[in-house]
């Protein structure tokens, strides 16, 4: 994780995704496969500007580096709060580079809410 004093506390991507979870955070942003980025279960197309990143957590795998994620949770000009789930490096479940544009983009907001 990015956060060093907590590694102790939450070093899987599942356990920060249940802490999530608990604070009522377990819908997810995703991109479609022509770079619409939606809500899950919404029709809404974000702009990087429509969205804050709360928190980034990194996650690498003790016995393979490509078993390598990152997890953002973000905020919407809505309030409603979401995360994005997301391999890195080779494998990156966003192929191609509108993701990564558009999350170059979004404002970043680190909040102390999420440090687990």
């Amino acid at each position: 994780m990015e956060n060093p004093e907590n590694i102790d506390r939450m070093t899987t991507l599942s356990q920060v995704m249940q802490k999530l979870s608990e604070r009522g955070i377990q819908r997810e942003f995703r991109m479609s496969e022509n770079g619409e980025m939606k809500f899950e279960n919404s029709e809404k197309v974000y702009q990087p500007t429509d969205l804050t990143i709360l928190k980034t957590y990194r996650f690498e795998g003790d016995s393979n580096p490509d078993d390598s994620a990152v997890l953002y949770v973000l905020k919407d000009d809505a309030g409603n709060r979401g995360m994005i789930i997301d391999s890195y490096g080779a494998d990156s479940n966003y192929p191609g580079e509108k993701f990564d544009e558009f999350l170059r983009n979004v404002p970043i907001l680190e909040s102390n809410e999420f440090n687990f």
